[in-house]
């Protein structure tokens, strides 16, 4: 008695294993497909987020205005209009970025206006959070980038209508240089592309000389020098 039902689970369960393996994966792939539209249909969906500009900024932008106090005028700005070049670089640069234009918030795009004088030099310097993309409008501008494993530079000098691309975070640069003022649009694949000037960071600080002079080969001197001017210390 014991031997044939012993021998009737046997046959029993190996009869039906494949057909039961066959509607556990069927099930599985169901449950799947149920729980991703059921995310996606519980997923919220909004035109825009104008960026509320009272609350601080975060690493995913600025929190939503209310739709009822948002305007036509969050999706305008007047602000590029030509900057003071009379500085030390020669140059200015004019954001619309998120904090300056709201209605970029989330949307992934932002715009700059840049003038340089004769001579004129944006320094080195990257956009951590985009790629840019630059159109010259007037005069000639010499403007490269350097790579971030080799070190290879991409050098070229952009006259009126030429555009230059720059990879997201690479060390880039623009310089005046032609005989008269230049003028040039920078757009960006976020809201907030950040920036980070070299010489900034290395000269308009408190970082000890000494450690600087260690760290980047350069002088004592010239490093006190490069501090006076940008106004670095220690």
């Amino acid at each position: 008695m014991d031997r044939t039902i012993s021998r009737f689970k046997t046959i029993h369960v190996g009869k039906y294993f494949p057909l039961f393996t066959f509607h556990i994966k069927m099930f599985i792939h169901s449950l799947l497909i149920f729980t991703l539209l059921f995310a996606s249909s519980q997923a919220s969906v909004v035109d825009f987020c104008v960026a509320d500009l009272s609350l601080p900024n975060g690493p995913a932008g600025y929190s939503c205005k209310k739709p009822s106090t948002v305007t036509e005028n969050d999706f305008a700005y007047s602000g590029l209009v030509p900057g003071n070049t009379s500085n030390i670089i020669k140059a200015a640069v004019t954001p619309a970025f998120d904090a300056q234009f709201p209605g970029v918030n989330g949307l992934g795009i932002s715009i700059a206006r840049l003038d340089l004088a004769v001579d004129g030099v944006v320094p080195m310097h990257t956009h951590p959070g985009a790629s840019e993309i630059l159109v010259v409008i007037e005069g000639t501008i010499c403007a490269g980038f350097i790579s971030s494993f080799d070190n290879v530079i991409y050098l070229k000098t952009l006259n009126k209508g030429d555009v230059m691309v720059f990879p997201q975070g690479l060390l880039h640069f623009q310089i005046n240089s032609g005989t008269t003022i230049a003028l040039a649009y920078a757009s960006f694949g976020s809201a907030n592309p950040g920036l980070q000037i070299t010489d900034f960071a290395f000269f308009k600080n408190n970082l000890p000389t000494e450690l600087l002079a260690k760290t980047s080969f350069l002088d004592i001197a010239q490093i006190k020098k490069l501090k006076a001017v940008l106004g670095g210390t220690n």
